[in-house]
């Protein structure tokens, strides 16, 4: 199952970029984390990892699988049958705005269940993910 958000934001990847990959961050501009821990100091990078604590879900620990400096990057998570990829992904544009596509992608036995118990939530989730984003962006 797949869940996307997308939007566009007044500010350049660059400054995007800087925002989506201060992770501890995250629970001062989404409602969809509440706590985020990283696992080690240093860059976002691949192999690092980050446990969120978001609302109506168990904690995860996630780690980047992706990164492309500047552009994109894709973390995982297994929990209780389910394999979870996380993806963002900035485009810049030609008048200085940024496009970001944000994505939760579930396979495994208990993806399907779990997408039709979760689903709505989850659509919600990287929904805020993307309009927090963007909010947090544009204000500074």
């Amino acid at each position: 199952m797949r869940f996307e958000a997308d939007t566009e934001i007044g500010a350049d990847a660059e400054r995007v970029w800087a925002v989506l990959v201060d992770v501890e961050r995250w629970p001062e501009w989404t409602a969809s984390v509440t706590r985020a821990e990283r696992g080690e100091p240093g860059p976002l990078a691949v192999g690092a990892t980050a446990r969120l604590t978001q609302p109506k879900l168990r904690p995860a620990v996630w780690r980047v699988v992706e990164l492309t400096e500047g552009r994109e990057f894709t973390w995982a998570s297994d929990v209780s049958g389910v394999h979870t990829r996380g993806e963002h992904r900035l485009l810049p544009l030609p008048d200085g705005r940024t496009r970001v596509d944000v994505a939760i992608d579930q396979a495994g036995p208990l993806a399907g269940l779990i997408g039709r118990l979760y689903g709505g939530l989850l659509r919600r989730y990287v929904r805020l993910e993307a309009d927090g984003l963007r909010s947090r962006c544009e204000r500074s």
